[in-house]
């Protein structure tokens, strides 16, 4: 299976991505599934699951929450995210049955990880070891934390604009929590426009 597991729909500021363009351009791609993770509202993965008339397609809804710390991915949401702390919040996506994964931790340009990983550990199912968006010591810096400290991996695109979807995926069988849980997961992907997202990311917010 082949999953890109951050992707934003124009329900984030920043991304143009329609749900209803993400579910075509995803599959035409070759992928098994998605996660839309909007920054701080689950409405963007929403609308796709609802728009989903595949049932060998699976629609993951989740968000991005933004903290002082870091940004978490939280997978298999089924209600908002109320707080903003990242302990909280972490605690919200469990309660909810979910996965929570730390996005993008040692980016430079955008939120890193600010809490030490060993605080992480048995809270988190995941690390993002590979982001589309990330440049290459940032992801190979990822994968190093995710292999010291025995965390999940997951990869992604952090699409924001159509392009960049399916740049970044997770690789697993049968099931992705478990594989997850059991770090049977295999990430890849491009970062040749890495810089150029978020350059497009930054005047679309800003317009």
């Amino acid at each position: 299976m082949k999953y890109d597991l951050h992707i934003h729909t124009n329900f984030s500021k920043c991304s143009k991505i329609k749900p209803e363009e993400l579910l075509k351009i995803a599959k035409e791609r070759g992928l098994n599934g998605i996660a839309v993770t909007d920054h701080n509202t689950i409405q963007g993965g929403i609308a796709a699951a609802n728009l989903n008339q595949n049932p060998d397609f699976e629609v993951i809804v989740g968000a991005e929450m933004k903290t002082v710390d870091g940004e978490i991915l939280g997978l298999y949401l089924n209600e908002e995210i109320k707080s903003r702390e990242m302990f909280e919040i972490i605690d919200e996506i469990r309660q909810q049955g979910g996965i929570a994964i730390i996005a993008h931790p040692t980016a430079r340009f955008r939120r890193s990880l600010k809490q030490p990983c060993i605080e992480l550990k048995g809270k988190i199912q995941g690390i993002e070891t590979f982001n589309s968006r990330a440049l290459l010591l940032e992801n190979w810096r990822a994968q190093r934390i995710a292999s010291r400290f025995r965390f999940g991996a997951t990869g992604g695109s952090d699409a924001h604009f159509y392009y960049e979807i399916g740049r970044g995926y997770t690789e697993f069988e049968d099931d992705l929590r478990h594989a997850i849980k059991t770090k049977a997961t295999k990430v890849g992907g491009s970062i040749l426009y890495a810089p150029v997202g978020g350059l497009l990311s930054f005047f679309k917010r800003s317009i």
